[in-house]
């Protein structure tokens, strides 16, 4: 199994209950700053980062695992001798697990924080390890999210090639959101026409299936607010066409500031009502039945 680990993380959610087990089956682990101590408080042996490298954290925390003994570990191809004996020369022994997760840009974001607060929240240390280890994921297993810990953990056993592969796609999958984020918050208003873009998003739900059954689909939420924050009160789970409605309805209703109810079937508005107590009444009527659609008001 494992034989040591590089552990670097922000949301520290799970990591002890993680990491206790493969502890217990001999797992050695090296760590940075907070993290390293938050183990040590919860009794584990723990090398520091710096400690291993023989050169102190420095620039605020801003530069801590940017080390070549690091990156060796991370990135030696355990089965070409020549790697093998540059490690060897270099006393530097093999990391074959990496468990890091990112600084919080996109709370941050969502936050509205300032650019200098955002620009501080913009990780360089974790992606770099993270890139690192999932490129080499031949021999290294990258863990790059919280959710993925009790699925390695039933998985341990007969760890295969394909497992790592699938974490890697998974990490490679978290850097690109996350720079996709940074990349938006860094625009200006007038910014128009990048060369390249990108779309951040989270998985929030599988969907029953697409714009048609046949069809597979997921929702993704973004860290702007929107009807991925809002609550479902009752009914089964929304469909790609429901969410469809749903985004159209709230669109329409948002061009007002008078009180307003419109209905969506289909992605068109079949209906719309303005006035004082139109609310009163739209609930009285069973809007679903009289609609066969989506009623979304601008009132609270």
């Amino acid at each position: 199994m494992w034989k040591r680990a590089l552990v670097s993380v922000s949301d520290k959610t799970g990591l002890i209950e993680f990491l206790r087990p493969l502890v217990a089956d001999g797992l050695e682990i090296l760590s940075t700053g907070g993290t390293a101590d938050y183990l040590k408080q919860n009794k584990f042996n723990v090398t520091d980062v710096s400690d291993f490298t023989g050169f102190p954290e420095i620039l605020g925390g801003r530069v801590k695992t940017l080390h070549p003994k690091v990156h060796m570990g991370l990135l030696a191809r355990m089965n070409l001798p020549e790697d093998q004996k540059i490690l060897a020369e270099h006393q530097v022994p093999p990391i074959d697990l990496v468990v890091v997760n990112l600084y919080p840009f996109e709370e941050a974001y969502r936050q509205k924080k300032s650019l200098p607060e955002l620009i501080e929240k913009i990780d360089v240390g974790g992606p770099t390890m993270l890139r690192a280890a999932a490129k080499n994921h031949q021999f290294v297993t990258v863990v790059s999210d919280p959710q993925f810990y009790p699925w390695v953990l039933e998985n341990k056993i007969g760890w295969s090639q394909q497992k790592s592969q699938y974490l890697a796609a998974q990490t490679f999958s978290r850097l690109a959101a996350y720079d996709s984020l940074i990349s938006e918050a860094l625009k200006s208003a007038d910014d128009k026409n990048f060369r390249y873009t990108n779309f951040s998003g989270e998985l929030v739900q599988t969907l029953r299936y697409g714009e048609n059954p046949h069809q597979s689909a997921g929702w993704y939420q973004t860290p702007h607010a929107g009807i991925h924050s809002a609550k479902i009160l009752q009914g089964k789970e929304l469909s790609y066409n429901n969410l469809l409605d749903l985004d159209s309805a709230l669109r329409l209703v948002q061009l007002f500031k008078e009180p307003i109810a419109v209905a969506v079937k289909h992605n068109s508005a079949c209906g719309a009502a303005m006035g004082t107590d139109f609310l009163r009444k739209t609930l009285q009527s069973d809007p679903v039945s009289v609609f066969g659609g989506i009623v979304v008001t601008n009132q609270k």
